[in-house]
């Protein structure tokens, strides 16, 4: 079996998730010798993350708060399409919750977390502007 070494070059990408927390890797600062090193982090609330840019702490931290205005919010991140990750199961998505997104014609494209995070590395990887907007409902 060949192994190859995981790179995504200076961008973000997703390394692990859970129900409850989501662990990013992104680019780091330069060391003493000019390489930067990859920089891991946990998230344990709801984010939008895109290839060179991550918006932490999304607003909306429940499926139940979501509203067009916080797609609206996402057009900042330049994406083509959008992946929304809607927790551990897939939740429909009223056509008109995604409106300021399809209206410009930009892809959307609503599954489970899970889907969403292995769907983003995928399109991140292939040089794709992608966004993934994904929900962490935390638990009681």
């Amino acid at each position: 079996m060949k192994f190859s070494q995981d790179t995504f070059g200076s961008g973000y990408a997703i390394r692990a998730y859970d129900a409850a927390t989501v662990t990013i890797i992104g680019p780091g600062a330069p060391n003493e010798n000019g390489s930067v090193q990859p920089v891991s982090e946990v998230l344990r609330r709801s984010f939008a993350l895109a290839p060179d840019r991550l918006l932490r702490d999304w607003p909306p931290q429940q499926y139940a708060d979501l509203h067009s205005e916080h797609f609206a919010t996402l057009l900042a991140l330049e994406p083509e399409v959008v992946l929304l990750g809607t927790g551990t199961s897939f939740r429909y998505t009223s056509p008109a919750l995604l409106a300021p997104l399809t209206a410009l014609g930009i892809g959307v494209e609503v599954m489970d977390t899970g889907a969403a995070c292995r769907t983003y590395n995928v399109l991140a990887g292939e040089g794709r502007q992608v966004v993934a907007a994904i929900l962490i409902e935390a638990t009681p």
